[in-house]
Order: structure tokens, then sequence, then C-alpha cells
């Protein structure tokens, strides 16, 4: 029996640009080549269907903007560019590009545990992360309340992705919003 495929969403459809069917995306990677190199992708969004196979013909990111735009292959007006809003942007798991030391697919944060110091109690765990410019870590305390915290390397020093967990120093107050 051959195993299920795996996938990565590297981007959410969010509208159409335009009249000959583009599609705006917003990233959810920090390798741009998802979104501009040609080639196959999947979308996916629908409970219980599979990843639909669609062919990227060209992309580019919108200036000043963290959002691309991308045309694929048989989508040439806007009508048909509106029915894939709300869909994901699909690669197969094991198409990951090579990391460098100190380097880690932020995908791969959902689901570490969450420490104010390595040697305490996990405070929650990293729920979603949301790429608004800057990306941010959503981080779903053990009381159920969920913190918005920016993904940057003053407030998340370290990254144990072997271990499970990352360690957070929050600027006083920042969890208390």
């Amino acid at each position: 029996m051959s195993k299920p495929m795996e996938w990565l969403t590297v981007g959410h459809i969010v509208g159409a640009q335009g009249l000959k069917g583009d599609l705006k995306i917003n990233p959810c990677t920090d390798f741009p080549e998802r979104f501009l190199n040609p080639g196959p992708r999947w979308l996916n969004g629908r409970k219980g269907e599979q990843p639909q196979e669609v062919r990227l013909q060209r992309g580019r990111q919108l200036p000043g903007r963290s959002l691309f735009v991308v045309h694929l292959e048989g989508i040439d007006d806007r009508s048909a560019a509106e029915a894939l809003v709300g869909l994901e942007f699909l690669v197969m798991a094991d198409d990951r590009p090579e990391l460098g030391d100190g380097e880690f697919h932020l995908l791969d944060l959902i689901g570490l545990d969450v420490h104010l110091d390595p040697d305490g109690d996990p405070i929650g765990t990293v729920s979603d992360l949301i790429s608004a410019g800057h990306d941010l870590l959503e981080i779903t305390r053990q009381d159920g309340k969920v913190k918005l915290v920016p993904f940057v390397e003053a407030i998340v020093p370290e990254v144990h992705l072997e271990d499970g967990w990352l360690l957070l120093t929050p600027p006083p107050g920042l969890l208390d919003l």
C-alpha cells in the first residue's frame, strides 16, 4: 500500500487581480520562488477533496507588499480566478529548499511549546504563523488565550526544533495585551 502524499501550504489565495485570471496570494513561506518559478503546484481548501494539480505560468511580487500575483494555466478570466479565492496554494511536503545552519522552515514552528525560561514549564504552544509584512507567531496559552508575537530574534532568541520548543523573551506587557 502506498503512503498518502503529504502537502505544505505555502500561501492562501486571497483575491483576483485584474480581468485576465491573475490571483493574489498571501504567502506563508520565506521562499518567494514558490510564486515566481513556473511549474506544478496544487490547490486545496475543500474538506475531503484531494488537492488539484495546477500549473503556475508566471508570478510576481506586488511592489512594497508581501502579496504575490500569479497566473495559473487555464485560469483566464476574473470569474475563474474568483472561484479559487479561499483555496490553499500547496507544494509536496518533500519539496523543501535546503537550509543553512541555524535556518528552519517557518511552518515547522507550528506545534512547538513556548517557554519563557529554558528550564520552566511551557506557557503555551505555537498554533499558527501569520505573514503580515512581518511574521507573527500565534501562541495559544495554557489558559486558552491567544497572543500574537512578532517572530524576531530579540523576542524569539532560541528555536529548538529537535526538542519541540522555543524560547520567548517578550518585552514587558506583550503577553498582557
